[in-house]
């Protein structure tokens, strides 16, 4: 359930992880009860109920939440830290800060942002970054401020450098929407903060420049998108969100490519609403996702 600005007020997400135990769900509904809050949903897993892993996610309502946020917090570190477990809670009124890094290709970027016009995605957006300057003006005409950060030549040290002075302390988490670089690992380090890539999925079996007129050459009949953080392992993060077209033989190159970037759209939106609805806990490399 995606709430709206209204009805957000006063709501809090609570996304807690660890060893499974016996009476965690119990401990953790009788902790937003004695702090006068009601549960509006809530979403667990275990992975094994005998020495494995446990995943939740609760949306409680909480009158005067601001003001309460500190004995809750408080509360839980007492609760669950003797568990072993790890928690984070969020306020819902409050939409997480989402930069955007492009290229030249528009298709992701300008779905995220006519998204977030819409109302679709709880997140604000304090800019979008690119390398090159033909999607400036798109972006203003949203009325969200725009910054060129050329990056050309081998050493792209300057550029990541000028790209952190720009985030530092202004985001929650960074978008590559076809953000056609390499990014360091001192820039993940540097930047502090989630980043998610999308991306084909014909990876790796066609890696490089123009992977549609490859997969046209070898006759493929499903091509996808893959959505995930990114670290320091190139396209190996944890997996958000994935999804499939089928194509055909009488496709073109273009055709497939048309068709790969309307996917591309849905899927890292996707992810994107889903992270910033705070439905993703990562755990080692891949993520349990409360869809």
């Amino acid at each position: 359930m995606t709430l709206n600005p209204i009805t957000a007020n006063d709501h809090a997400c609570l996304v807690v992880h660890g060893p499974d135990q016996p009476g965690l769900v119990a401990a953790v509904s009788a902790l937003i009860a004695r702090n006068d809050a009601n549960i509006v949903t809530l979403d667990q897993y275990s992975d094994n109920p005998e020495g494995g892993a446990f995943f939740q996610r609760v949306v409680f309502h909480r009158r005067d939440l601001s003001a309460a946020l500190p004995q809750l917090e408080a509360d839980l570190a007492a609760t669950l830290e003797p568990l072993g477990m790890q928690w984070r809670l969020a306020d819902r009124s409050t939409p997480k800060r989402m930069a955007i890094l492009a290229s030249t290709s528009d298709h992701c970027l300008l779905e995220l942002l006519w998204r977030h016009r819409r109302g679709e995605l709880n997140v604000t957006i304090p800019m979008v970054i690119s390398n090159h300057t033909n999607i400036a003006e798109d972006v203003r005409s949203f009325g969200i401020p725009f910054f060129h950060v050329p990056s050309g030549g081998p050493d792209k040290s300057s550029a990541e450098a000028e790209i952190v002075k720009l985030l530092a302390g202004n985001v929650d988490f960074i978008v590559l929407a076809r953000y056609m670089q390499i990014l360091s690992d001192g820039f993940l380090e540097d930047v502090g903060a989630p980043v998610i890539n999308i991306h084909h999925s014909f990876l790796p079996a066609f890696i490089g420049a123009s992977p549609y007129r490859k997969a046209k050459e070898r006759g493929v009949k499903l091509i996808g998108a893959t959505s995930h953080y990114v670290t320091a392992d190139l396209d190996e993060g944890p997996i958000i969100e994935q999804d499939i077209a089928r194509v055909d033989h009488a496709m073109t190159a273009a055709d497939l490519q048309a068709r790969g970037a309307y996917v591309e759209r849905a899927v890292l939106a996707r992810a994107v609403q889903w992270h910033a609805d705070d439905r993703v806990i990562r755990h080692g490399n891949h993520t349990i996702v409360f869809s």
